[in-house]
Order: C-alpha cells, then sequence, then structure tokens
C-alpha cells in the first residue's frame, strides 16, 4: 500500500539519530535557531549545493543531486554524488571536524537508498567530508546500518504524525545545540525534578 503521508527530509534521519527532541523542534514545531556551528554548516553547504554536473579525471560529479525513496517515503539532495563508472558514491559535507557517531552515517546512507532505488544499482559506500579538518570518511553501508535508516525512519514518521516533542536529554550534546535557547534543557529538566519529587512526597505521604 502506497504511503500517502508527506515525504520524510532525509536531513530528519540525522536530526533524530543525533536527539529525538530537536528533530522535533525542527521538524514538529517549525524552530530554528542559528550559532556558530550552524552558520558554518550552511556556509559549507551553500558552496556545495549549487546544481552543477562535470566531470574530473574521468569521473563524473553531480552537486546537490534531487533525491527520493517511495519504499520509505523520503527525499532530500545529496551534496555531491560521485559517479565511479556507473556506480554512485555519495558524499555528505559536514562543517568542522571530524568526529565519531552514527547520525551522519544514517543520512548518508538513506541517501545510498534513494539512488539504489532512483537508479537500480547497488550502492555499497559513500564518504563524509569534514570540511574544517579536511578529512573524508568512508562509510560501509552495512545491513545493520541499513536496518537503522529503516528503524529510525519509522520513529521520526511516528512523531511527524502523532505531532509530539520528546523531553529534553540535557547532556553534552546540548552544550552546542544551536536549539538550546528554545529547548531550555536546564529549566524543563528542574522542572521534571520537582514534579518528579513532589509526586514522590505525595506518595510516601499517602
Amino acid at each position: 500500500m502506497p504511503d500517502n503521508s508527506d515525504p520524510i527530509p532525509i536531513s530528519a534521519l540525522e536530526h533524530y539519530a543525533y536527539c529525538p527532541r530537536q528533530c522535533a523542534l525542527i521538524h514538529v514545531e517549525q524552530v530554528w535557531s542559528e550559532n556558530i556551528y550552524t552558520m558554518r554548516g550552511r556556509d559549507v553547504h551553500d558552496r556545495v549545493h549549487e546544481e552543477s554536473s562535470h566531470e574530473t579525471g574521468g569521473m563524473k560529479e553531480e552537486r546537490s543531486l534531487p533525491l527520493w525513496c517511495h519504499r520509505l517515503n523520503l527525499t532530500g539532495k545529496g551534496d555531491m554524488v560521485e559517479f565511479h563508472g556507473t556506480v554512485p558514491y555519495p558524499v555528505e559535507y559536514k562543517s568542522g571536524r571530524q568526529r565519531k557517531g552514527t547520525p551522519e552515517s544514517i543520512q548518508l546512507c538513506a541517501q545510498a537508498i534513494c539512488l539504489e532505488e532512483m537508479l537500480k544499482v547497488p550502492v555499497s559506500k559513500g564518504a563524509i567530508f569534514w570540511h574544517g579538518s579536511r578529512e573524508r570518511r568512508e562509510v560501509v553501508f552495512s545491513d545493520a546500518l541499513r536496518k537503522q535508516v529503516e528503524r529510525v525512519t519509522i520513529l521520526v514518521r511516528e512523531m511527524l504524525e502523532n505531532g509530539i516533542t520528546p523531553p529534553p536529554v540535557h547532556d553534552k550534546r546540548c552544550a552546542g545545540c544551536s536549539l538550546s535557547e528554545s529547548c531550555l534543557p536546564d529549566i524543563v529538566t528542574e522542572q521534571q525534578r520537582v514534579k518528579r519529587a513532589a509526586r514522590e512526597l505525595f506518595e510516601v505521604s499517602l
């Protein structure tokens, strides 16, 4: 049965994998704020997202390539897709320095799944390029990573359909988040702590 809901932005998968509350603030509540990290990221993507097609050393490169996957109901754009012969190789550009973690890999793998459906060819790997450190890390699209993409897609779809914003996590992820002033992790977490303490006190009193 076809999915008649609005397509899910591929970027939402990275947002959710990093922090479900961040994903909800952006894609459910339509909240967005800038900080030094998002400005750097926007600058990098503005340079990359100029649609173009050219060949370098016999390798074709497509910038800002529209992507979609009807099976998962995903849509987005690939920063750059290299074509090694007829095989696409997605490259996602990130600002800053290389860091560990899977959110970016989930986003990149989702792009590969789109390319596979669009072009009817297997896409086994791609790369993430970190603009700040000029490093490029290759990502292999394993079965485990593909399952993560599908699982996160389901969770994002449920979040969007239900319009639910999860509570803040209040951990190290909050330090560099551009949405901290909208999220208010300190205040909301403290309110939750006070309510929980009051509830427990009430239960003990009974």
